[in-house]
């Protein structure tokens, strides 16, 4: 590991101020992430930040029933917060579903959503990898690309993003709020990561020197589940999940989230099937011709094409769940 220096500021804007002013600056909150990739050389900053001392980690009421999370609230405090499980049980899934307990007793929520791509083309410095190295070219396109994306992948990258609690925030409709140099914003977390297109290396909306501080969750009414499919039941990132939430009247669905987790270079908002299904009739043949049609837009390579048909599959399983739920 190359030497770097630390600093521990006392508040968010002398944390702002450390990341903007240092050469190469990082932010360090749980470092699950970070560390790992400091270790391969991947990441490489000359001087740390490290927030984990900031009062950042406390999940507060919002007036409006919603609730506001703290970025350095680690996984596992959310996970079992009696608020999230009671309100936003599917963000308490994604998370379970997300790490072992270890990782989810240092992880936190900023640096979960912070968290980068684990494709093994980023990892592997012989490789090419314009998300990595811009302009090397993407190796994983003519390579082994089993656990790619199939939705919003481009010429420069088809890495998936490996967050489970993102696909739940992004079903959620979260807010994330940021602060920088020119003080706080509010970023949708729908908004919040970028497509590659043609810059792949841009992950994030971020600003240099922004610091994630908080997620809103605005109030949620209709029950809610995430289905994550894996290679083993052990630890182990998405081939594809589903975050859903579904409110169904006399037959008709009145409210519909779908986000979907192990397809795409963010968390993929499923837009084209909400919009089919609300104000619909909730049963199995709308479910699965929503879910065609949203996945439609795949774009598959001969490795992970399955993707198409299990996303289908996951996303018609998940929302005949929790109908069933709300006719009981």
């Amino acid at each position: 590991m190359r030497p770097f220096a630390y600093v521990k500021p006392v508040d968010v804007e002398a944390a702002v101020h450390a990341a903007t002013t240092e050469p190469g600056a990082k932010y360090l909150g749980g470092g699950t992430n970070l560390v790992d990739l400091m270790r391969e050389g991947i990441e490489r900053p000359d001087t740390v930040v490290d927030v984990t001392g900031l009062p950042l980690d406390t999940v507060e009421e919002l007036p409006d029933g919603g609730l506001r999370v703290g970025a350095l609230v680690r996984n596992s405090v959310l996970a079992a917060d009696r608020r999230v499980r009671a309100r936003y049980p599917v963000l308490s899934q994604a998370l379970l579903a997300g790490a072992s307990a270890q990782l989810r007793n240092m992880a936190t929520v900023g640096g979960n959503l912070l968290q980068r791509t684990r494709c093994a083309y980023f990892y592997d410095p012989a490789s090419a990898c314009n998300k990595r190295q811009p302009g090397s070219g993407c190796d994983a396109l003519g390579g082994f690309n089993r656990g790619h994306a199939i939705l919003g992948a481009s010429e420069s990258c088809i890495a998936t993003h490996p967050s489970d609690m993102c696909v739940a925030l992004a079903a959620l409709d979260a807010v994330v709020e940021v602060h920088g140099v020119h003080g706080p914003r509010r970023i949708p977390l729908t908004d919040f990561h970028r497509l590659p297109g043609h810059t792949p290396d841009i992950e994030t909306e971020l600003a240099p020197g922004d610091l994630v501080t908080a997620v809103e969750l605005p109030p949620l009414t209709a029950d809610s589940r995430y289905r994550k499919v894996r290679d083993r039941a052990s630890y182990a990132f998405a081939l594809v999940s589903v975050a859903a939430a579904l409110r169904v009247q006399d037959g008709t669905v009145t409210e519909v989230r779908l986000a979907l987790g192990g397809v795409a270079p963010k968390p993929w908002r499923a837009r084209e099937a909400e919009r089919i299904l609300l104000g619909g009739p909730a049963d199995e043949a709308a479910f699965r011709h929503a879910a065609e049609a949203e996945l439609a837009a795949a774009t598959v390579l001969p490795d992970n094409a399955f993707k198409a048909g299990l996303a289908v599959a996951t996303i018609t399983a998940t929302l005949r769940e929790l109908n069933e739920g709300e006719a009981r």
